[in-house]
């Protein structure tokens, strides 16, 4: 019974091969892809904003295509939406989009901001003035001025 189920097995595999393959050969292209852009990031020193707009554009919905009759002749015309608002023309629709994938971009470095800058700002200092020094006649415990 299990030899049966291997020969089953390996007759499935066989007749689709060309699709199990081709699944193969597209992964292996999307991890050279991803390979290839992770040695790019390395090199290149803005590599972090094309990462960052990426992410933002995957978060950000696709322009929709849809169909309605026009007010004035009653045709069915394409007509594309974007967050509620329907535009006449593709590129006025992509422009819209575009700008909202950099203002959440904008977003994330802003983000990253007060998270990092909060940080020294309440950071203790770990180095006290040594007696008799003039900051710690003024108070200040090795912390530089500001």
């Amino acid at each position: 019974m299990s030899l049966l189920a291997v020969f089953i097995a390996a007759a499935l595999i066989y007749r689709f091969r060309d699709r199990i393959f081709a699944a193969f050969r597209r992964f292996e292209a999307r991890n050279t892809a991803r390979r290839m852009e992770e040695i790019r990031a390395l090199i290149d020193r803005d590599a972090h904003y094309r990462q960052t707009i990426a992410l933002a554009d995957e978060q950000v919905e696709p322009v929709a295509k849809i169909t309605v009759r026009d007010e004035r002749t009653g045709e069915p015309v394409q007509r594309y939406v974007f967050l509620g608002e329907t535009f006449a023309d593709l590129k006025d629709a992509e422009a819209v989009r575009y700008k909202e994938v950099i203002s959440k971009a904008r977003e994330f470095y802003i983000d990253l901001d007060r998270v990092f800058l909060s940080r020294r700002r309440r950071r203790e200092p770990t180095v006290e003035a040594p007696p008799g020094s003039e900051a710690a006649k003024e108070g200040n415990s090795g912390s530089p001025p500001s």
